[in-house]
């Protein structure tokens, strides 16, 4: 086992378990912030695995998860706004979560960066990087407003 292997599976026990659990568990709210968080970590195990098994596929799944990822959380959003309380109980749940998992993009990123082939496959992960920092602000601020009452008020059709 490489670093990079021991480094994803650090990421998985101490990151992605306990942000699995909480996309098990809880109120709904909580539920599709922990979705948002374990998208993140998975798309950088992804990331973490692929210089560790010298596999460049793995690079292309961390891409689609990046992209898939937060448009899934923003369909459920969507989606189940009737069932998310009125206002957040905690009003800076949502932005904590964003902001966390924002914060743990770049020191994966930058060292993935340094290990892979340069050229495209470095442009490649600084665009997964880009992307995952970008839907996690996103679902972030969607999730901290208030949902709609009702399903197409204010929706204009």
């Amino acid at each position: 086992m490489n670093g990079w292997l021991a480094a994803a599976c650090l990421l998985l026990v101490l990151g992605l378990g306990p942000a699995l659990c909480g996309a098990v568990v809880g109120p709904v709210r909580s539920r599709l912030l922990a979705q948002n968080v374990a998208t993140v970590l998975a798309a950088l195990v992804l990331l973490l695995a692929s210089p560790g098994y010298d596999r460049p596929a793995y690079l292309d799944t961390a891409l689609v998860l990046a992209v898939l990822g937060p448009a899934g959380t923003l369909v459920y959003e969507r989606l189940l706004a009737e069932d998310l309380p009125r206002g957040t109980p905690w009003p800076g749940l949502a932005r904590g979560a964003s902001w966390a998992s924002v914060a743990v993009v770049p020191p994966v990123v930058v060292p993935v960066c340094f290990a892979v082939a340069p050229g495209r496959t470095t442009v490649k992960v600084l665009v997964i990087g880009a992307l995952l920092v970008a839907g996690s602000a996103v679902c972030g601020r969607a999730l901290a407003k208030a949902p709609r009452t009702a399903a197409g008020e204010g929706s204009g059709g």
